[in-house]
C-alpha cells in the first residue's frame, strides 16, 4: 500500500535543501583549493578522504551530486600534473526525489483487508513501539533480566501502569485542545521546582516552608488549560 504525508513531504523537502545548501558550500570550498595556485593536492587517497567526509555527513544530498577527482595539467608544478575536483549536479535525481518524498509502502501478508484497515493496524503498531520508547526513555525503565517469574510480573505490571498514566494524559491533552505530545508537556513542567525555607526561631526549632516556584507565562497557560492550580501559599512542614 501506498502511502502519502503531506506534512513529511514538507519535512523531507526542507532537510534535503539545507543539505544541499550545506554539501555544495563544501564541495565548493574543496574544488578552490584544488584550482588554488599556492596549494596543491598531490595524494588522491586524501582528496577523496575530504570529499567523503562532507558526503557521509549530508547523506540525503549526496545522491544530487558527481564529484570527479582527476589529474590536470599544470605547468607551474614540477611534475607538470596536479589533482583536479570537478563537481556535477544530477538535476535528473532532484526531481525523482521531490516526487518520492513523503511516501512510503506498507507490505503486509494480510489478505482481504482494505487500505483504511491496513493503515488503522499500522498506526496501532506504531503506538505499540512508542510506548515501548516511552517506558525506556522518559521512564527509565531499561529491559532488567529477571530470574524470578513474580519480578517478570511485576516488572511488567509497572510497564503497563505508565502505559496507562501516559495514554490519560495524551487523552487529557487533547481533551483540554493541547494535542497529543505528553514528552512536550513534561518537559515544560521540568521548570516547576519546589523549595524548602528554613527559618530559624526564638524556641530553638527551625521553621520550615515548602513553596513552589512561579511559572513562566507559556507554562501558566498550559496549566490553566489542564485546570491544574498551582499552590500559591507555602505549606508548614512538621519535623
Amino acid at each position: 500500500m501506498l502511502c502519502r504525508s503531506e506534512g513529511r513531504i514538507q519535512k523531507e523537502h526542507a532537510i534535503r535543501d539545507k543539505q544541499v545548501k550545506r554539501l555544495e558550500a563544501a564541495l565548493d570550498n574543496l574544488k578552490e583549493q584544488s584550482n588554488a595556485k599556492h596549494r596543491t593536492l598531490r595524494s588522491c587517497g586524501t582528496v577523496e578522504r575530504r570529499v567523503g567526509r562532507p558526503l557521509e555527513r549530508y547523506s540525503r544530498a549526496a545522491k544530487l551530486f558527481e564529484v570527479h577527482i582527476a589529474e590536470k595539467d599544470d605547468p607551474a608544478h614540477k611534475s607538470g600534473k596536479r589533482l583536479g575536483i570537478a563537481i556535477r549536479k544530477r538535476e535528473e535525481y532532484r526531481q525523482w526525489a521531490e516526487l518520492a518524498d513523503g511516501c512510503y509502502l506498507l507490505r503486509t501478508n494480510l489478505q482481504g483487508w482494505d487500505a483504511k484497515t491496513l493503515w488503522k493496524t499500522y498506526i496501532g503498531l506504531t503506538q505499540v513501539e512508542d510506548t515501548f520508547r516511552v517506558s525506556k526513555h522518559d521512564l527509565g525503565l531499561r529491559p532488567i533480566f529477571h530470574h524470578k517469574t513474580e519480578r517478570t510480573q511485576a516488572h511488567i505490571l509497572v510497564c503497563f501502569l505508565a502505559l496507562v498514566l501516559w495514554r490519560t494524559l495524551q487523552h487529557w491533552m487533547q481533551s483540554c485542545g493541547l494535542g497529543t505530545a505528553p514528552r512536550k508537556l513534561l518537559q515544560e513542567m521540568a521548570e516547576v521546582c519546589s523549595l524548602d525555607i528554613v527559618l530559624p526561631t526564638d524556641a530553638g526549632k527551625d521553621l520550615r516552608l515548602r513553596t513552589v516556584s512561579r511559572p513562566d507565562t507559556h507554562l501558566a497557560i498550559l496549566l490553566d488549560k489542564l485546570q491544574l492550580p498551582m499552590p500559591n501559599k507555602p505549606k508548614t512542614i512538621k519535623m
